[in-house]
């Protein structure tokens, strides 16, 4: 077995949700969930097929986010793994409904920060084992930090007061 780390290559503004499926209808189940629970976002997903033509299936509302999830899967070229790459909308927004999606097996990161995805790569196939979503942890919230946290969260609407 080797391991690898494929780092997720996108712009900085664009947030994305990694996780692993287990059926080819995990495209359309995915885009219809997303449309359905937050019709606004621009979005754009891929899957990667794991039997018969093992190809990276996609679907989306935005070409360019779209070709972004296609090209980041097919670098990953992982078992069964799709990702959403979003716009207008964050994946707060749509994390429970993806993951009710009855495909859907596990997810291993929402964010916005830089990923690097861990790989197994065996004579089989690869495999995801996990990521590395930002960058390590630099030290303790002072009261400063918990004051603009709050601020931050009330600016962009997700507390009130």
């Amino acid at each position: 077995m080797e391991l690898k780390t494929v780092e997720i290559q996108k712009p900085e503004d664009v947030n994305f949700i990694l996780g692993q499926s287990h059926f080819i209808k995990t495209v359309e189940d995915i885009h219809e969930a997303i449309v359905c629970t937050c019709p606004q976002m621009k979005f754009g997903v891929a899957f990667c097929e794991s039997s018969g033509p093992a190809l990276v299936r996609s679907s989306g509302n935005d070409e360019a986010l779209e070709e972004l999830a296609r090209s980041n899967a097919l670098e990953l070229s992982a078992g069964h793994c799709f990702i959403i790459f979003m716009r207008d909308g964050f994946p707060v927004n749509i994390l429970n409904t993806v993951k009710a999606v009855p495909e859907v097996c596990r997810i291993f990161c929402a964010t916005a920060n830089p990923t690097q995805v861990v790989i197994a790569q065996t004579e089989q196939g690869r495999a995801i084992l996990g990521v590395v979503d930002g960058v390590q942890t630099k030290g303790l919230e002072s009261d400063e930090d918990k004051a603009e946290r709050k601020a931050f969260l009330r600016k962009i609407g997700y507390k009130l007061g």
